[in-house]
């Protein structure tokens, strides 16, 4: 059974930063999409980054480009963080390829989330 479990939220200020954790149980498959999404309060859920298991590509969204950086192990750093970061962040897994961050509906594991809180 594969389990996810993301850790390392927080209330944070803005412009500090953040690691976020995503501890990985049990087989998923040979190359598989490892990647964080988030939800904003009334917000829909969006893709933040992916990593692949296999070759380490990255893929990172607008919102996270060039602050966030996910590690090889899953790990998300969250730099520079801004108020309008603050969600509940999920890991993700995708047992399947895919180029580019899947939708929501595209991951075939969820992990319980992580509050991340930005205060101005």
């Amino acid at each position: 059974e594969v389990q996810l479990q993301a850790s390392g939220g927080g209330l944070v200020q803005a412009g500090r930063s953040l690691r976020l954790s995503c501890a990985v149980s049990g087989f998923i498959s040979d190359d598989y999409l490892l990647c964080w999404f988030r939800q904003a309060p009334g917000k829909e859920r969006e893709g933040v980054s992916c990593i692949s298991s296999a070759d380490h590509t990255t893929y990172y969204a607008f919102s996270g480009e060039g602050r966030f950086t996910i590690s090889s192990t899953g790990d998300l750093q969250m730099n520079s963080l801004k108020p309008e970061d603050t969600a509940v962040y999920y890991c993700a897994a995708r047992s399947s390829w895919f180029r580019g961050i899947p939708p929501p509906g595209g991951m075939d594991y969820w992990g319980k989330g992580t509050l991340v809180t930005v205060s101005s």
